[in-house]
């Protein structure tokens, strides 16, 4: 079950031998204050952090940054990374894994741009865990990657509960949606290390104060860092790619 949102309980089956995963979404409405569903969530998440490290080791032995992406549906999650793919070019290899509830139209426009990318549908369920993202990790060339992207589904709620074994936690707000989604959706920005605030070349057409946004998020998240971006225009998209460089080497220090 998504603890903030309540919306399903998420089982995995897997076996380590040939990383067969099975994941049953079962929605129902449990609450917190029921023994057998806090034991079933202590379990399910326990579980889901134990693979979430696995999985951090697993990249740190390939000198890998890996970067969680989310944010609301729409707010330019794939265009970044499209835009980012291209300014990097051959400097450094990037890799994606895809999480959407259907289709893959994502994975097939980062392959477009020249990077591998793996799709994960989850169906029904509104985030990747760590499960997911072991079972993407098998299918990206990791020897040859210096950074792993991870986009998560569309969402502001669930995504920030579930540690996926991402060293950096990116959260994407846009211009369109709105300066007060850092108050009305906390955790998920409590979580940022890295706040991007994109589709800035809107600002003109829209009531949104970049400084309110900042400011409501710095509350929840003083240590948080900030870029203002725009995909469209490129302004911010230098900041952001020795951002990504500054953290790789850090990592490989």
């Amino acid at each position: 079950m998504c603890k903030d949102c309540g919306c399903s309980i998420t089982e995995h089956n897997h076996e380590d031998n040939n990383h067969d995963h099975s994941h049953h979404h079962i929605h129902t409405n449990p609450t917190l204050e029921d023994k057998k569903t806090v034991e079933v969530l202590t379990k399910i998440l326990n579980a889901n952090d134990k693979q979430a490290e696995s999985n951090r080791k697993h990249f740190d032995s390939h000198g890998i940054l890996a970067v969680n992406l989310m944010s609301s549906p729409g707010a330019g999650k794939t265009t970044l990374l499209e835009k980012t793919i291209e300014t990097l070019n051959d400097e450094l290899k990037i890799g994606v894994i895809e999480g959407d509830l259907e289709t893959n139209k994502d994975a097939e426009r980062i392959k477009a741009k020249g990077a591998p990318a793996y799709q994960i549908t989850t169906g029904q369920a509104c985030h990747l865990d760590a499960f997911m993202v072991h079972d993407g990790i098998h299918h990206l060339p990791l020897e040859d990657l210096d950074i792993v992207f991870i986009e998560n589904v569309g969402n502001l709620v669930c995504p920030a509960s579930y540690d996926i074994g991402a060293h950096l936690n990116v959260v994407l707000l846009s211009v369109p949606e709105g300066d007060d989604k850092p108050a009305k959706y906390p955790v998920m920005f409590k979580s940022a290390d890295l706040l991007l605030i994109t589709k800035v070349d809107l600002l003109p057409y829209f009531d949104f104060d970049v400084e309110k946004a900042i400011d409501e998020t710095r509350k929840l998240n003083p240590k948080v860092d900030v870029i203002t971006v725009s995909t469209k225009t490129k302004e911010g998209l230098d900041k952001w790619i020795n951002y990504l460089k500054m953290k790789l080497s850090l990592r490989t220090a």
